[in-house]
């Protein structure tokens, strides 16, 4: 089957490291878009990674291609603006004036080439804190987000780089904007995302709650619940997660499970009111859930129009079922040769995904192919690796 690529056509040039910048250009990859990586010589840092940032280079850089060049030379530059000459996209997530120091700016590069999309992933959008440095948790702190996540009083970032995520994701929304426009306007622009703002866009629910009830959102392990039953419950062997978030879905649970007291207490009828007998709730679900094993829950819910969920972990996803059936994972090719498989992009287009296979290209890996293309003769070519100038 023949694999969405609406992107097919656009040329995305990429200056990135870590993951913000790099999911941008992973989005587009696996729409379709032609994505060349710009590394350093001896390539990316985030490739040698150790511990929790192991998973930063596999993840957000397959369907790419790599050329390597020393941007401190003279030639290393020239090459690459030669690069963006004619690309449709530049994504670059460098410290805030890295790119100006290099040439590399939109204003001097889009000299050349009016049509270009310049996206700046950065920590702060202009203002009092554009050139400070952030990092994911950066933001989360300063954004509120981890304040929300963690107990009273102790801030805890979230699990995984959702902030880095979610900001390349602006950022290819801002970017796909920006194409839309030049199709009407024949031009260019710059456009930028980041971390900071995209952590207030996310906790902006917190915000609006101050607003509309003149309270501040308490940190979510000690929040006030939108619902009475909407909690992680112990089994008799692993936990399970439960809502029961309208007063519909109340009745079929009370029913499914004989709670004939709580159904008939007409009382408890509406939402709100069972948020406010929670404390009269909460011991009489817990001691039934706890009656039974996970497995036997998951079979008494399945079906019914019960949100539900069994705690899994991330090395879960590799064999869950449903991921396995729908396309969810692709083969991915790490440079040592080996087979794994990780998530494609979480979108279906016309009835298909836009998830295939993958080689995680090693650094360079393109680089004689990509001057070839800029007319590179095979002499200058030679010459330019033995000077280092390229890999």
């Amino acid at each position: 089957m023949t694999q969405p690529t609406p992107l097919a056509g656009l040329k995305v040039i990429e200056f990135t490291h870590m993951v913000m910048g790099p999911t941008v250009g992973a989005v587009l990859a696996s729409l379709g878009a032609e994505v060349v990586r710009v590394e350093p010589i001896g390539g990316d840092r985030t490739r040698n990674l150790v511990g929790s940032g192991s998973g930063y280079f596999p993840m957000y850089n397959r369907h790419k291609q790599s050329i390597a060049l020393n941007l401190k030379d003279p030639k290393g530059l020239d090459i690459a603006r030669r690069l963006v000459a004619s690309a449709d996209i530049l994504v670059e997530n460098y410290r805030p004036g890295a790119m100006d120091r290099l040439g590399l700016s939109y204003e001097k590069l889009s000299e050349n080439n009016i049509r270009l999309i310049y996206c700046s992933e950065k920590g702060f959008l202009p203002g009092p804190y554009e050139n400070r440095t952030a990092l994911d948790e950066v933001a989360q702190m300063m954004g509120g987000l981890a304040y929300m996540t963690g107990p009273p009083g102790q801030p805890l970032r979230a699990g995984s780089s959702v902030i880095d995520v979610t900001g390349g994701m602006f950022g290819v929304i801002a970017i796909l904007a920006a194409v839309e426009e030049r199709h009407r306007t024949g031009r260019g622009q710059k456009v930028q995302s980041s971390l900071f703002e995209t952590t207030i866009y996310l906790i902006g629910q917190h915000m609006a709650q101050m607003a509309v009830t003149g309270k501040a959102a308490d940190p979510m392990p000690a929040r006030i619940s939108a619902w009475a039953i909407y909690d992680v419950f112990q089994t008799k062997d692993d936990p399970i997660f439960i809502g029961v978030v309208t007063d519909a879905l109340w009745e079929k649970f009370c029913r499914l499970f004989d709670l004939d007291e709580l159904w008939t207490d007409e009382s408890l009828r509406e939402n709100n009111n069972r948020v406010a007998a929670r404390d009269q709730i909460m011991p009489v679900i817990r001691d039934l859930i706890g009656g039974f094993t996970r497995d036997e829950l998951i079979t008494k819910l399945e079906g019914t129009g019960l949100p539900f969920a069994p705690i899994a972990r991330p090395e879960d996803m590799f064999d869950d079922p449903h991921l396995k059936a729908n396309g969810s994972l692709e083969n991915v090719t790490l440079p040592d040769g080996s087979q794994t498989m990780l998530p494609g992009l979480p979108v279906e287009m016309n009835g298909q995904r836009p998830s295939q296979d993958a080689k995680l290209a090693n650094c360079g890996e393109n680089t004689v192919d990509i001057l070839h293309q800029l007319e590179f003769s095979a002499d200058a070519i030679a010459e330019l690796r033995e000077r280092r100038i390229v890999e």
